[in-house]
């Protein structure tokens, strides 16, 4: 009879041991990355093995297949952030990560309003520009070039940096979303990665000008402003290094310069964390 009840305890015991989930193991509870964790920077991470699916702040964030991930922080981003891993029978992996702060260029002008008169035709002019703008990030294409090291689409001075601001009267207006380089009218533009064609302008937006924007896929996107020509189409598919454009003063520019913008999903990126020091 014991005998009968030691076999019954061991079978159960086998029983528990099967169904419960293996250990993490070494190599499943570490994110890999390269990159830069700062305000306006973008990392390149990969997932712990078995990943199922990756959170950022809470927030999901698209996983490739072979468990590649991209990060992005906003100019404005905290000082903390949390990866989180989690595997398909639940268990969950999370990695802190602290976002380093910048010092951004300000220049305060306290003798003039925020906001100047309102101008009636861009009132009407701009909404539907905006919609197309957001039209077209939110198009998801098979772009790989995520993956690549950027280059700078054109090179030269940097005459606007990302993140600099100006204050009115006490009053923050809008900080520069990309970086500015100075070049002549015609200037080649050329693709900094591998992407697709999300938005060709047809005519010159009020602030944009011929603005020009391409997927790079996983939520990451640049956009052209002020460009003089823009040579592809929507729907293409470009290289990098291939020329997409030429530098011009189209929109709301004060003389001929490339806007060059990048974003991740809602945060605004530094060109200059991105693509490294101009050449």
């Amino acid at each position: 009879m014991k005998r009968a009840g030691a076999l019954l305890l061991l079978a159960a015991t086998r029983a528990v041991a099967q169904q419960a989930p293996p250990p993490i193991t070494a190599s499943q509870t570490a994110f890999r990355w390269t990159g830069t964790l700062s305000q306006g920077g973008l990392m390149l991470g990969t997932a712990p093995a078995g990943t199922r699916a990756v959170t950022l702040d809470g927030k999901p964030i698209a996983l490739s297949p072979d468990g590649r991930f991209l990060a992005g922080f906003d100019r404005d981003a905290g000082a903390q952030a949390t990866l989180v891993a989690t595997f398909p029978d639940g268990r969950a992996v999370t990695q802190p990560l602290a976002i380093a702060p910048r010092a951004w260029r300000l220049e305060r002008l306290d003798t003039l309003p925020k906001f100047p008169a309102p101008d009636p035709v861009i009132a009407r002019l701009r909404p539907p520009e905006l919609a197309q703008i957001a039209a077209a990030r939110a198009r998801i294409t098979d772009a790989q070039g995520w993956r690549q090291a950027f280059a700078w689409p054109a090179t030269g001075r940097v005459s606007g940096l990302f993140g600099a601001q100006r204050i009115y009267k006490g009053e923050p207006g809008s900080y520069h979303s990309g970086t500015d380089i100075a070049k002549p009218t015609g200037a080649i533009v050329t693709a900094p990665a591998d992407g697709v064609v999300i938005l060709a302008a047809d005519h010159p937006f009020t602030l944009e000008g011929n603005l020009l924007m391409i997927d790079h896929g996983m939520g990451l996107n640049s956009a052209f402003l002020h460009l003089s020509r823009i040579d592809v189409k929507v729907g293409d598919h470009v290289t990098k290094g291939q020329p997409i454009g030429a530098v011009g003063i189209t929109g709301r520019a004060t003389g001929p310069h490339l806007h060059w913008s990048l974003r991740w999903n809602a945060a605004k990126l530094d060109p200059m964390l991105v693509a490294g020091a101009m050449p």
